[in-house]
C-alpha cells in the first residue's frame, strides 16, 4: 500500500532531488526501463530479477517478452514451457508462477497487468514488494518499494550501519515510507534511484563512496564506515540439492519427450554418446556430478513435489 504523505524532514527534500537526477544522468538503460516498456514486461522483469542479477536476466528476458509479448501468449502455452525457456536463472518455480499469474490475468483481468498494489496482491506468487514494484514502474503509481539494494542504501545513508538488519524489520519500512516523496512522478524516481544506487554504487562488499551523489549526506561514512554487525552467510551450491535439482531440469528442458527415470537415477556405464543431441549432453553433465543415489532420489522427487516436473506412464517430463 502506498505510503501516508507526511510533512517532509529537513534535508529530505535535498536527498530526493540529488538522488533522482542523478538516476536520470547514470541510470543503465534496461528495456524495462524503456518508454515502450509494457507492464508485462515490468512485471516479467521483477520476477526474474528476484535473486538473480541483471546481467543474466537481460537474454533471457529478452527472449521471454519476443515469445509470449502478453500474458496471454505465456497462458496459452503448457506451464512446462516457462520451465523449459528460463533456462538457467536459478530458482525455477518463478517460471511456474510467473505462467500461473499470467493465466490468473486472463482469467480475472481480461488478459492485463493490474494496475494497482491491491489487485496485484491476489496473483499468484506475487508478494508485498512485487506489487508494489509493478504498481510504481509499470504504472506511476505512488509505492514504498523496498528490495535488499534500497535497504543497504538507507541503512547506511541515514542509519550509520553497514548493512541493513539480516530481515526486513517494520522500522525499516516505517522509515522508507517516511522518506517516499509525496509527489507520485518523483516517488517513482526516488524508488528507481535508490534502487540504483545500491546496485551499482553503494554495493555490499566494495562501495564506491567516491562516485555517490550523496556521500557528503552518508551516515555510514560520517560514522567512518563502521563494520558490519553480522557477516552474511553465502548460499552454497556445489553438492547441493539446488545444484542437482537444476541438473535433472536441464535434461528435462532439453528433451523432446519423456525422460526414464533411470536415466535420471543411474549413470550410464559409458557416457560418451553421439554429439548433437542435446539432451543427452544435458544427461552427462546431470551424473558427471556425482552425485549419491539418495541424493538423486530426493532431488527428482522435489521437483516432481514442486509441480517442475511430472511423471506419466512413459516417463519424466516437464509439466503440461
Amino acid at each position: 500500500m502506498p505510503a501516508p504523505r507526511p510533512a517532509t524532514e529537513p534535508g529530505v527534500e535535498d536527498l530526493h532531488a540529488t538522488i533522482s537526477e542523478w538516476f536520470a544522468a547514470s541510470a543503465r538503460e534496461l528495456p524495462w526501463r524503456s518508454a515502450e516498456r509494457t507492464p508485462w514486461g515490468v512485471f516479467v522483469s521483477e520476477i526474474m530479477l528476484q535473486q538473480t542479477p541483471v546481467v543474466r536476466v537481460l537474454p533471457v528476458w529478452e527472449e521471454w517478452l519476443a515469445r509470449w509479448p502478453t500474458p496471454s501468449d505465456l497462458a496459452g502455452e503448457p506451464a512446462g514451457e516457462a520451465v523449459r525457456h528460463w533456462g538457467r536463472l536459478g530458482y525455477p518455480r518463478r517460471a511456474l508462477r510467473l505462467h500461473a499469474a499470467a493465466s490468473a490475468m486472463v482469467d480475472r483481468h481480461e488478459g492485463a497487468v493490474p494496475a494497482d498494489y491491491d489487485t496485484l496482491l491476489t496473483l499468484p506468487g506475487v508478494g508485498s514488494y512485487t506489487a508494489a514494484a509493478v504498481a510504481a514502474f509499470a504504472f506511476g503509481a505512488r509505492e514504498t518499494v523496498v528490495d535488499t539494494n534500497i535497504r543497504r542504501v538507507h541503512a547506511r545513508l541515514l542509519g550509520g550501519k553497514a548493512l541493513p538488519a539480516p530481515a526486513l524489520t517494520a522500522a525499516e519500512m516505517r522509515r522508507a515510507s517516511l522518506l517516499l516523496p509525496d509527489d507520485d512522478a518523483l516517488s517513482v524516481r526516488w524508488n528507481a534511484g535508490v534502487m540504483e544506487l545500491g546496485a551499482m554504487v553503494c554495493t555490499a562488499r566494495s562501495p564506491r563512496c567516491e562516485a555517490c551523489p550523496v556521500l557528503e549526506s552518508c551516515a555510514w561514512v560520517a560514522a567512518g564506515r563502521p563494520e558490519p554487525d553480522y557477516i552474511p552467510k553465502g548460499q552454497a551450491w556445489a553438492g547441493t540439492d539446488r545444484q542437482v535439482r537444476g541438473a535433472i531440469l536441464a535434461v528435462l528442458r532439453e528433451a523432446e519427450g519423456c525422460v526414464g527415470p533411470e536415466l535420471l537415477l543411474n549413470a550410464p556405464v559409458d557416457l560418451a554418446h553421439p554429439p548433437g543431441n542435446r539432451s543427452i549432453t544435458a544427461l552427462d553433465g546431470l551424473h558427471r556430478l556425482r552425485a549419491p543415489a539418495e541424493q538423486l532420489e530426493r532431488s527428482l522427487a522435489g521437483l516432481l513435489a514442486d509441480g517442475l516436473a511430472e511423471e506419466t506412464g512413459e516417463g519424466i517430463r516437464l509439466p503440461q
